[in-house]
């Protein structure tokens, strides 16, 4: 087991990773201070996997447990299902002398973030996730919110949670194009934050596909390092910490178009990234190489490199909704040659698609 902090004053919080400890659940909330009433929000599938385990965990350690159970999918990331965690818990007498707890992937962790966020103006909330791109990406961090029919995470919170508990075992059974998608997110940090690690990853593909735990322990500790670092300086995205976005651009914007339940999160962040990498580009921050470099990884690892086939009008309407649009446009992330990144300012998101359009 490791343990790793983000930095944010009197918000820090640790994050535990390793294989078999979400058994321990219920001992690492007690040593996190967290108060005596806890709902575990979950869905069927998760749920039917491990919330016993937890659920024991917790009793174990004192704690009386409420399970509230959200429908399974990206689709359902609403205001709408968020609703009905609020019903449950002024239903069930829930008072700040609680605590939630999201034991799910980045849907259930990121509507659970936002219900705590907003519960009675705030309740302390606990991120277990139990896939690769929670694990790695959305649950460390604080940003929580949902989905509006015209665009992606347009409504939401900055809202640290107080521990994040990750347990690779977990991982085992996901479904092959759930944890592919969750390797986009591990993609992303090789190559606009880690020259190294990106070649890491290129080198020990196979063993990643297989799942083997000591390689998903060092995945999953090496992302939250680097992205505590920049959450640790940056936590509100107003500078460096939008390099996060890369590839989430033209990520979120086919999610938006395709309605949220055709594509994961992830094989829509790996189309973005392609689509970055070959901007970058054009835009004299990567050469040739470098940009056949990146899109070969995310083509080996079983990943989506093309955008689909949405007009420019429709990609255009959708980027600039986006949360990154400000009034010199939009900011767009670009890597560096591989483990470095720089933002655009694009007034002109046509342009954008242009040249995702030009033949390489």
């Amino acid at each position: 087991m490791e343990r790793l902090t983000v930095s944010l004053a009197d918000r820090s919080y640790d994050i535990i990773i390793g294989a078999g400890c979400l058994a321990d659940t219920g001992r690492f909330c007690r040593e996190a201070a967290l108060p005596g009433r806890v709902a575990v929000v979950t869905n069927p599938t998760v749920g039917g996997l491990y919330y016993e385990t937890v659920r024991t965990s917790l009793a174990a350690a004192g704690y009386a447990v409420l399970k509230i159970e959200l429908p399974d999918g990206e689709e359902f990331k609403s205001l709408e299902t968020v609703n009905t965690v609020y019903t449950e818990l002024i239903r069930n007498g829930f008072d700040r002398g609680c605590f939630l707890l999201a034991l799910g992937g980045g849907v259930i962790g990121d509507m659970t973030g936002f219900a705590a966020a907003t519960f009675l103006r705030g309740v302390p909330f606990v991120q277990v996730p139990t896939t690769l791109l929670a694990q790695v990406d959305s649950s460390v961090g604080g940003k929580t919110g949902v989905n509006h029919e015209l665009g992606k995470n347009l409504i939401g919170a900055f809202y640290q949670p107080r521990l994040v508990i990750s347990d690779v075992e977990t991982l085992a059974t996901l479904e092959q194009r759930d944890f592919v998608s969750g390797v986009a997110e591990v993609v992303k940090y090789g190559v606009v934050l880690d020259a190294d690690f990106f070649s890491y990853l290129s080198v020990h593909q196979e063993r990643i596909l297989l799942r083997e735990h000591e390689i998903l322990a060092y995945l999953v500790r090496r992302c939250c390092e680097l992205k505590g670092e920049i959450v640790s300086q940056d936590e509100q995205e107003s500078g460096v910490r939008a390099v996060l976005n890369y590839g989430h651009t033209l990520g979120h914007a086919v999610e938006t178009l395709a309605g949220y339940d055709r594509y994961r999160h992830g094989e829509a962040v790996a189309m973005g990234m392609v689509a970055a990498a070959i901007i970058s580009r054009r835009y004299g921050h990567a050469d040739h190489g470098e940009t056949a470099r990146i899109i070969r990884l995310i083509r080996d690892l079983g990943l989506p490199v093309e955008l689909p086939p949405f007009t420019v009008e429709e990609y255009g309407e959708v980027l600039l909704r986006d949360k990154k649009v400000r009034d010199k446009g939009l900011t767009f992330v670009c890597n560096r040659g591989v483990g470095g990144f720089v933002f655009e300012q694009v007034a002109d998101v046509s342009s954008l698609l242009t040249i995702c359009g030009e033949s390489e």
